[in-house]
Order: C-alpha cells, then sequence, then structure tokens
C-alpha cells in the first residue's frame, strides 16, 4: 500500500512539473496563493473586526478588583481631644483601622451619551471602504507584475530560440569551413572568424539563460508556485492583441482611493467638533470589605453598594482641538491637489500608453517584415560563401543583420505587450 501511495506521489509530482501554465492561469494561481493579495484581504478582514471591537463600547463594562492590604502601621489622623472628653484646644491622635484589610468591588459602566460614538462608526466605515479600495489597486499591480515577467520570458524564449537556431547554422558553417581548411582551400584565420561570431552567440545564450533563471524564480514567487518544482510556461504568439479598449467611465481606484480620504477627512473635523461635548454615563458598584485584628480576634466585614451618574467635560483643552481643526483644513486642502495631480498624472499616463501601444503595433509589423529580409539575404549570402562567390565578412555582415533584426523584433514585441499593459493598467482593466 505505502509502494503504491508513493508511485502515485510521484506520478502526481511529475506530471505536476510538466505542466505548462499559460498567463491566465497564472492569474488565477496569483489570485489565491500571492503573499500581497493575501495580505490585501486580511486588511479587509481586520478592519471588520476592529468594527466589531469598536461597537462593543457601547455595550456595558463589568470590572472586579481584590485588594489584600496588611498595615504594618496603622495610619493616625489628629482630632480635637474634647472630642473625648478631654481639655478644648488641644488635639489628640487616633488610629482608625485594623491591621489586615480584604477588600472586593465589582463595577458595572455604561455610556449613556458619547459624541465620539458616531464619528468612530463612520470613520470605520470609510475606512472599510478604504481597504477594499487598496485590494482592487493590489489586484491590479499583482496582475500587472505576472504579466509583464510572463511576457518577459516570452521575450527571453524567443531570443533563445533564435541565438540556439543561429549557433546551430554556425556550428555547420564552423564544419564546412574546417574541412575546406584541410584541403587547403582556406587560410585558419578565416575559421576563426567564424568561430568568434559563434563564441558571442554561445555567451548570449549563456546570459539569457541566466536572466530567463531570475525571471522564473521571480513568476513562481508572484504566482506561489511549489519551491524545488519546474514552472513551465505556455508559448505566445508574437502577434498584436487587440487590448487597447475605450476608456470606462468606472472611477479609477486612485482617485476612489482619494475621495474616500476626502470623506474621513470630513468626518474627522465632526469629529473634533463633537469631543467639544460632554460624555455621559452609569456606573454602580458593590463593595465588600473584610477586616481582622488577629491578636484580638477580631473580625468583621462591611458591604457597601452604590449607584451613580459620571458627568466629563473638558472646558479648556489648552487649545488642542482648535489647532486640530486647523491642521484638518490643511489636510483637505492637500487631499484636493492631489486629487488634481493624481487625476493629470494618470490622463496623460492612459494617453502615453495608448499612443504608444499604437506605435508599437505597426512597428511590430515592420520588424516582421525586417526579420523575413534578413532571413532571405542571410540564406542568400549563405549559399553564395559555399558556392565562394562572397568572403567571410559579407557573410558575417549578413549574420549580423539577421540577429539584430531578430533582436529588433523581440524587442517590439515586448515593448507591444508591456504598452498594452500599462494602458490597462492605468484605467484599472487588468483581469
Amino acid at each position: 500500500m505505502n509502494k503504491a501511495v508513493l508511485f502515485l506521489f510521484l506520478f502526481l509530482s511529475t506530471w505536476a512539473s510538466a505542466q505548462v501554465y499559460s498567463l491566465a492561469d497564472l492569474l488565477k494561481m496569483a489570485d489565491t496563493a500571492n503573499l500581497t493579495l493575501k495580505n490585501a484581504r486580511l486588511d479587509v478582514n481586520s478592519n471588520i473586526n476592529q468594527r466589531k471591537a469598536f461597537l462593543a463600547s457601547q455595550y456595558p463594562k463589568i470590572t472586579a478588583n481584590g485588594d489584600y492590604r496588611y498595615n504594618a502601621i496603622i495610619p493616625g489622623q489628629i482630632v480635637p481631644a474634647d472630642f473625648f472628653g478631654g481639655p478644648p484646644g488641644t488635639f489628640a491622635e487616633v488610629q482608625f483601622g485594623v491591621p489586615i484589610n480584604l477588600s472586593n468591588t465589582v463595577q458595572l459602566t455604561q455610556f449613556i451619551f458619547n459624541p465620539q460614538l458616531n464619528y468612530g462608526l463612520n470613520a470605520l466605515a470609510i475606512n472599510a471602504q478604504i481597504v477594499a479600495v487598496q485590494e482592487k489597486m493590489a489586484f491590479q499591480e499583482v496582475h500587472y507584475q505576472v504579466s509583464n515577467t510572463f511576457f518577459g520570458l516570452q521575450a527571453i524564449n524567443q531570443q533563445l530560440a533564435y541565438l540556439q537556431k543561429n549557433e546551430k547554422n554556425m556550428d555547420e558553417l564552423i564544419r564546412n569551413m574546417e574541412l575546406m581548411q584541410q584541403q587547403g582551400l582556406i587560410i585558419p584565420t578565416e575559421v576563426d572568424k567564424l568561430k568568434i561570431n559563434r563564441n558571442s552567440i554561445t555567451n548570449g545564450i549563456i546570459k539569457l539563460e541566466n536572466t530567463r533563471l531570475q525571471l522564473i524564480q521571480l513568476l513562481s514567487i508572484l504566482v506561489g508556485f511549489p519551491e524545488g518544482t519546474t514552472l513551465t510556461i505556455a508559448s505566445d504568439e508574437i502577434i498584436s492583441n487587440p487590448t487597447i479598449i475605450e476608456q470606462t467611465n468606472a472611477l479609477r481606484p486612485e482617485l476612489e482611493l482619494i475621495q474616500l480620504q476626502k470623506q474621513m477627512n470630513i468626518e474627522e473635523r465632526k469629529g473634533t467638533y463633537m469631543a467639544y461635548l460632554p460624555t455621559l454615563s452609569f456606573y454602580g458598584a458593590y463593595n465588600y470589605n473584610y477586616n481582622m485584628k488577629p491578636e484580638d480576634d477580631f473580625r468583621t466585614g462591611i458591604p457597601s453598594a452604590f449607584l451613580g451618574l459620571r458627568l466629563d467635560w473638558t472646558l479648556f483643552d489648552g487649545f488642542e482641538k482648535k489647532n486640530k481643526l486647523k491642521v484638518n483644513a490643511y489636510t483637505k486642502e492637500k487631499i484636493q491637489n492631489q486629487e488634481l495631480l493624481a487625476t493629470q498624472q494618470l490622463n496623460l499616463a492612459t494617453a502615453n500608453a495608448k499612443r504608444e501601444a499604437e506605435l508599437q503595433t505597426a512597428n511590430l509589423e515592420m520588424n516582421k517584415e525586417q526579420l523575413r529580409l534578413s532571413e532571405r539575404v542571410y540564406d542568400a549570402a549563405k549559399a553564395q560563401f559555399k558556392a565562394g562567390t562572397i568572403s567571410t565578412n559579407e557573410l558575417l555582415q549578413a549574420d549580423n543583420g539577421l540577429q539584430q533584426a531578430q533582436s529588433s523584433l523581440v524587442g517590439a514585441y515586448l515593448s507591444l505587450r508591456q504598452a498594452e499593459l500599462s494602458y490597462l493598467k492605468s484605467i484599472s482593466q487588468l483581469k
């Protein structure tokens, strides 16, 4: 039975490591496993419990305390001597109490009027909306990071495929050249020229492999992929996507957040005004005081109870609230400036990203055509080189032109995808 379970585990592990993940798959994984999104959801849940904790302040509070005291020296008090029949005008020292005293008190307190309660509830309600908007913003940011890393890997994979193909072609040419060198048809330096170019291609492959590994590790962290498991992503075609859409009228999260900050500023101002009002609370207590004097074998308990109303009213606070209102006014102006600046920046980012996407769409098609032409030139140069009608330098020139066209196409593809992502993020439409 254990062997069967082990076999099944190994089979599932192999299947999981061989699974190919599309961008949609990775985004779904990030929605549940990304630590930034998890923390954003924890903030939402935390705010819910903060509100419950604040609501608890309107319920009665019951406290209890006990006190044990041994009076090593019983405190005394000066009283007029004639109180005990002594001569008038003189005083006597009298000790009150016993050496051992045990006191237990239970008290109930209930707010009847608390002007800060409504302010606190309103502030928590606004804060709940704030953390919800922040969760939306975190969602957009995480999806942007995952998508951007995914497309970066696509570009590296395509560039690696081009370089590996170029390396294979160059190895074939070097083998043919070495045969010609052995026959005395060419000098060794002609072969060395090709080897230098091949080494440059190999070095480029090594660097790209290292960058690819770093991006894979980053993507694994972003989507919560199990450590030590191979992450294989699906290929994306080097084509333009119709992702540019008309802007919606929906309020962008960044501006929505500023609107909520405005509301919070208003509530803070109301709360400061409410602090000018008094608070009224009801309280009741029961006390049982037990006194002992062991040397006289004296023991007695004295109960007591009382009810009361307590009014707390700050008549002068050293202009604390007045200065808080001034700070609130400055904050209000600051938020208004932030709103204006954020609106301008978001509109500019959207317009720039849209123009960049349109430009890169055209650039991608142009680079596709450039690559097709470079491949034809290279194929013709290779055939002419084998026929002995052009030199090694001319072949390497065609090869360099082909590599440049390949790099330009990959760069145009990545620039287009990044522009599309920036545009969608600027209008909060990343899915």
